[in-house]
């Protein structure tokens, strides 16, 4: 959170603007730039409301924490009041959202999304985002799993009437999502008072809020069976909700009056495509919906087929991959969910397609062609091997060519790398995938990063984590030599070799060899520790500690990084591939494995030059007492 006192302290501090300087100073501190004039405006206009109703409500005392921020990810609740439950005597939490609009409407095709002025395209019903911020925090925060009752939630649009936004409350209100407005303040304060006591100091409750541990994230595909199957695992917040109701209502529109229309879903890593495609498949296969779940990526579509389908073969058939669909017929689907689109090819065709197969034709025109809602869910800046042309623009041209409508839904909350911004900020500060120059870490309360002296520390680091029930993952640059796989029973070859240390890369088969995971499961199954992953196995995927090894094909020299393309092994760079691209190539890949961490990163360079520069950029080295916690 950006700030937390009491209401009457802050309402004294936001006389004297001191509490704005303190909020910036705070938000630049932990997200490395400056918060936009219009979210300080918001500060100005909104906590004063906030705090002016608890003071008449006599809550001087209720504790008020700014600007939120809701555990594994990057999202910030406005408010969140600490206090004591009057009836109870028990901590209560009211999670508040403050807008300052004066109207809104229900958007006409779904009254959980709204429509404002200031944007061109639907919002989140603040009446559905706060109750999912509630339903979020108590899905994740310890402190409250086993106490869902003492977290509610209101909306308060302070600058609103009743005539102006009245048709928001359209939406079913609960105890977790309520709305008042400016016009009824009376009723909002009373609203306080039967949930907070001005008997009791809210800072008691606040610091159990706060020490709250972190329930581990529900791993995408250890709820996949129960997703696609029964029922909704994971809570959307904001875009993320907007972006699945935005499809579901294309799907309602293509039924109701034989339309057609393609939705692009971009986002950078962890804001959350894959959950967005994992809930959408559930809900259009319960609902009979004919769907298909489609990538490029054999190692996340064969775990979804054996995970989300290990008991009906039905489920199995609905993951598929994008050169699936080559000689389907058109609109045989109604809806195609796309996901990491970045991976799409030129063509469908490879040196194996017959030849009756080869029509020529685009795979982005094949993927559009074959579902009345085509949905693409990519990231451009994950694009790992020559040939990947997965983007807004190829796609909206593509739609636009056959004359269809193309809405695009950005995705800006992450929730990889315990949510924090300030880590991935680094990390492509850190590659030169954005200008600025490489920085020094400097360590929030939501990321962790190591540096390890040599690959028996970082793994013998990883252990300890294991035995405290995380887990962890070693991957590396594509810098060693991958030996054909040994046959059953035999050894699996050490091929990653760094000094006395060796350990096998991650098995390229479909079958388990020596007690390790197949290719597909390397990043899900337990056993997949003890060998080192590469950056097609580990893409897509996430867990709570990653070991990352880089390779001699990224080294520092002086003040920048040189890559260097003769020490890479991966057989996807040929001769013709240009020195450019390369590069960008494989500065990419390690963005991809330095971003799959929930807790934290511990990365170890084989170069002596690139780990000091490591140790200078990170802050120092792995203490060998270090905790993983």
């Amino acid at each position: 959170m950006l700030f937390r006192e009491s209401a009457n302290s802050i309402a004294a501090r936001a006389l004297d603007s001191s509490l704005y300087l303190h909020l910036t100073e705070r938000f630049v501190h932990m997200h490395g730039y400056r918060p936009s004039a219009a979210e300080v405006r918001s500060w100005e206009r909104s906590i004063p409301a906030l705090t002016a109703a608890l003071n008449d409500a006599g809550l001087g005392e209720v504790e008020v924490m700014l600007e939120y921020a809701l555990p594994l990810n990057s999202k910030r609740a406005d408010a969140v009041l600490a206090g004591v439950h009057p009836t109870t005597g028990e901590p209560s939490y009211v999670v508040v959202e403050l807008k300052q609009w004066s109207q809104a409407e229900p958007d006409e095709d779904d009254p959980a999304l709204c429509r404002i002025d200031a944007y061109t395209h639907p919002v989140l019903n603040p009446i559905e985002q706060v109750r999912r911020y509630c339903e979020y925090l108590v899905n994740f925060n310890g402190a409250v799993a086993e106490h869902p009752d003492r977290v509610s939630g209101v909306a308060f649009l302070h600058n609103a009437t009743e005539f102006g936004v009245s048709g928001l409350r359209a939406v079913e209100l609960d105890e977790r999502g309520q709305l008042f407005t400016g016009e009824r303040r009376g009723e909002f304060i009373d609203h306080l008072r039967a949930r907070l006591s001005g008997r009791h100091p809210g800072a008691r409750a606040a610091d159990e809020l706060q020490a709250g541990r972190t329930v581990p994230s529900k791993q995408l595909m250890s709820v996949a069976a129960q997703e696609v199957r029964e029922r909704e695992q994971f809570v959307l917040l904001d875009e993320q909700q907007v972006a699945y109701r935005m499809v579901l209502n294309a799907v309602r529109r293509a039924k109701q009056s034989d339309h057609k229309e393609v939705v692009v879903i971009t986002g950078g890593p962890g804001t959350g495509k894959s959950v967005i495609a994992l809930s959408l498949l559930g809900e259009l296969y319960r609902q009979g919906v004919p769907a298909l779940h489609a990538t490029g990526s054999q190692s996340f579509t064969k775990t979804m087929r054996k995970v989300a389908g290990s008991r009906k073969r039905e489920v199995q058939e609905l993951f598929k991959y994008f050169n699936s669909f080559m000689t389907t017929e058109k609109n045989t689907l109604d809806v195609l969910i796309c996901d990491e689109a970045h991976r799409i090819r030129e063509t469908s065709a490879n040196r194996y397609t017959p030849a009756a197969h080869r029509t020529g034709k685009r795979q982005i025109e094949e993927l559009i062609d074959v579902a009345r809602v085509p949905v693409f869910l990519l990231d451009e800046h994950q694009v790992v091997r020559p040939g990947e042309m997965g983007t807004v623009q190829e796609i909206k041209a593509a739609a636009a060519a056959k004359g269809l409508e193309c809405r695009v839904v950005p995705l800006e909350s992450q929730f990889r790398c315990g949510g924090s911004d300030a880590y991935l900020r680094w990390v492509v500060r850190l590659l030169g995938l954005e200008p600025g120059g490489a920085v020094v870490w400097e360590p929030d309360d939501r990321m962790r990063l190591l540096v390890a002296e040599s690959p028996q520390e970082m793994e013998a680091f990883l252990e300890a984590c294991r035995s405290e029930g995380y887990g962890a993952r070693m991957s590396a640059g594509y810098c060693w030599t991958w030996s054909p796989e040994p046959k059953p029973g035999d050894p699996l070859p050490a091929d990653v070799v760094i000094g006395g240390w060796s350990r096998p890369w991650n098995l390229r088969g479909e079958r388990s060899v020596s007690g390790a995971p197949p290719s597909a499961l390397w990043a899900t199954d337990p056993a997949g520790f003890g060998q080192v992953g590469c950056v097609y196995t580990a893409q897509g995927f996430e867990y709570d500690w990653s070991g990352v090894i880089i390779g001699p094909d990224l080294l520092w020299r002086g003040d920048r990084w040189v890559t260097d393309r003769t020490a890479s092994k991966d057989p996807v760079f040929k001769r013709s591939t240009p020195d450019d691209d390369v590069d960008r190539l494989i500065r990419n890949t390690y963005k991809v494995l330095l971003t799959r961490g929930m807790v934290g990163t511990i990365v170890y360079s084989t170069d002596p030059e690139t780990r000091e520069k490591l140790r200078e950029l990170a802050g120092g080295r792995l203490e060998r007492r270090a905790s993983p916690v």
